[in-house]
This record gives C-alpha cells, structure tokens and sequence, in this order.
C-alpha cells in the first residue's frame, strides 16, 4: 500500500473514515477502506469506497496499491448485491482524475443504474474521458515497477 498509512486532520474523507462525521452514515467498514453515500448521486445507487488512510489521488498509485482498489471494487459490488439487489452489470465503478477531483482523497464511485442518470451526471461520470476513468483502465494504468504512476 502507499508509503504512509496516515490521516490527514483537514481531510474530510479521513474524517469519514476515522468516524469523526457524524453526518456520514458507513455502511461498510473494515481495517482497510470504507463505504459511504455520495452526498450529490448521480443515481439511485450512488456510493464512495475509499481507502481508511490518506491517497490523494489515482497518481498516487503504486503496483502495491492493486490489492486495495481490488478491494475497493469488490466490496462495493458486494454491498450494491446484498443490500441493494443491484445487478453490477447496470453500474459504473470509476474515479475522477486530478484536477477534476472534488476531494483530495482516493475514492471510487460505484453508481446504478447507469440508464437513470440525468445528462449532466453522464457527462461528469463519462467513462474513459480525461477527467474520470473506470477502475478497469486505471488498474492496467499503474506501474508494475512500484513507482509512482505520474
């Protein structure tokens, strides 16, 4: 994983994670990420999975991070199945590239059904443009080397 596993005190998703927002209800957490509701979502089923530590962003990555945004992904279907009955197939999972990123700290969002989303949330969450990537294209982006991916 990234080289400090640490919080960031002005950093609201730290806060998040931390469990010092009390306005944020988690609905799944573990010693590595957790997962939230979207404040603003796209769709019926708007969530956030972020690492539990501070990542900036997706170029803050490194070949050792794979295993958390493989975990990142996984939980996230696990939750949109459980809990929700959502088909993944319906969804996209993806993450904003700076300087388009609202928060300074990685998170993927999992949004469905993709087919309910207004127009204007299709064009901030367009697959594979230059301002937000599904997690299938930044996984084969990041370095196999462990250097950063910049």
């Amino acid at each position: 994983m990234a080289s400090v596993q640490s919080t960031l005190p002005n950093c609201i998703f730290c806060k998040i994670a931390t469990g010092n927002d009390p306005a944020t209800d988690i609905v799944f957490q573990n010693e590595r990420i957790c997962i939230f509701k979207d404040i603003r979502p796209a769709s019926d089923f708007h969530y956030l999975a972020i690492p539990n530590h501070h990542l900036e962003n997706v170029n803050s990555l490194t070949a050792a991070d794979k295993p958390l945004l493989e975990e990142l992904k996984r939980e996230l279907v696990n939750y949109m199945q459980s809990s929700r009955g959502i088909d993944p197939s319906e969804a996209s999972f993806g993450f904003h590239i700076p300087p388009f990123t609202s928060v300074k700290h990685l998170h993927m969002h999992a949004i469905a059904p993709v087919s309910k989303m207004g127009f204007i949330s299709r064009m901030i969450f367009r697959p594979n443009t230059m301002w937000f990537k599904t997690d299938d294209t930044i996984m084969q982006s990041i370095p196999g080397d462990g250097t950063t991916n910049q």
